[in-house]
């Protein structure tokens, strides 16, 4: 069933902190799905449906479900697809309205991976039982050095270069100075992005996003009740989610798992990536950006470089703007889970609360767009299109 028109968004909030050691990953949901009500101009008691993913502590919906004391949830999601998880819910709590399972959906994140020593230099624990331990814990795969391995692999593939990559950095750096909330708020050059160390060959430290507590929720209702609530709405009109692995050893590198789902999305939306002016685009690393973008359709496959250069992902300067809150890569990473403010800043510019400096005068649609997982590896995708509702 389509989710088009059948679900608007009209609560989101961005925990602000993020360094959080004297909270728990359970008050940060709390306070979170506090925000969003409020924002929403609704009470825990209007939720009959509650989303949330890995990061959840505990039995996931179950100890949530109790901890936040909604006494009215009769639909629980907990999906999980890695940091495009969120996205994935929006799709499934739109989904689930449209055929009468919910009306007011809760959506959270929370975690506290900076308090935790969490870092994208670790290998990340996986179960022995998974399918592919076996055959890759020997070399130990860590996040950073498997997206280094795609961006390594564009480059020889397309003639991408460290300095092209390095033009993402700069976008999202010249937005972050303007949020006050920001963890890296100083504007960088090209070249202060290249001079910053190597990491992992050719990704150089400022090529990767921050590590913060934090969290973040929205709210998705049958548009019956958005009408009736006092704040601006916004659409949803196209969403899609897959899943890419090692495909037995045939995976091309280059791509992600938005090359189906971005597609898809804008067929459901009835739209075409030229219409779209301002796009969340999930930024766990520089290259994870640059190949989602050709993914999604701004540009052609190989030409994600010469796209991103001078600028051009700058608001007011290029033809698309890009992450205005300054992203994973200097904003806020919540949880290592960066799919959940993808969508928060999407809705903002369509409600023109972005800063002022950043903000995208008469914007009808938005794109949030992530992966979860690993780029090099295996991981989930989830594409959504929405749209201002006048």
């Amino acid at each position: 069933m389509s989710s088009k028109s059948n679900a608007c968004i009209v609560g989101i909030y961005e925990h602000p902190l993020r360094v959080a050691p004297n909270h728990t990953v359970a008050q940060l949901h709390a306070e979170v799905a506090r925000g969003a009500l409020l924002d929403a101009g609704l009470s825990l008691n209007d939720v009959d449906g509650y989303f949330c993913a890995g990061d959840a502590p505990g039995m996931g919906p179950v100890s949530m479900v109790d901890y936040l004391g909604l006494k009215k949830v009769n639909y629980l999601d907990s999906s999980d697809i890695g940091g495009a998880s969120y996205l994935a819910h929006i799709n499934h709590a739109a989904r689930a309205i449209a055929q009468g399972q919910c009306k007011v959906a809760l959506i959270t994140l929370a975690g506290r991976p900076k308090s935790e020593g969490s870092s994208g230099t670790q290998v990340r624990s996986q179960h022995a039982s998974a399918p592919d331990f076996a055959f890759e814990k020997p070399y130990s795969p860590a996040p950073l050095n498997t997206y280094a391995m795609c961006a390594m692999r564009h480059m020889f593939e397309f003639g991408t270069t460290s300095e092209q990559l390095a033009w993402i950095k700069v976008a999202a750096s010249a937005h972050a100075q303007h949020n006050p909330h920001a963890l890296l708020r100083e504007v960088l050059t090209v070249e202060d992005v290249l001079s910053s160390p190597m990491i992992a060959d050719p990704l150089h430290r400022a090529d990767c996003c921050v590590v913060t507590d934090s969290g973040g929720a929205v709210i998705v209702v049958h548009p019956d009740i958005a009408k009736s609530l006092k704040r601006p709405v916004v659409q949803m009109l196209g969403a899609a989610e897959s899943a890419k692995g090692q495909m037995g050893g045939k995976v091309d590198l280059t791509y992600s798992g938005v090359a189906w789902t971005g597609p898809r999305a804008f067929a459901e939306a009835g739209i075409t990536p030229k219409q779209i002016r301002y796009a969340s685009i999930y930024d766990s690393f520089t290259i994870t950006v640059l190949i989602q973008l050709e993914d999604l359709g701004f540009c052609k496959k190989g030409e994600g470089g010469r796209f991103v250069e001078h600028g051009q992902l700058i608001a007011g300067k290029g033809s698309l703007a890009f992450n205005t809150d300054g992203g994973g890569l200097c904003n806020n990473h919540p949880a290592n889970r960066g799919g959940m403010t993808k969508i928060i800043e999407a809705v903002r510019q369509l409600r023109g609360e972005a800063h002022p400096a950043v903000q995208i005068p008469n914007l009808e649609f938005a794109l949030a767009s992530g992966i979860g997982g690993a780029l090099g590896t295996r991981h989930g995708a989830a594409t959504l299109i929405m749209g201002r509702v006048s």
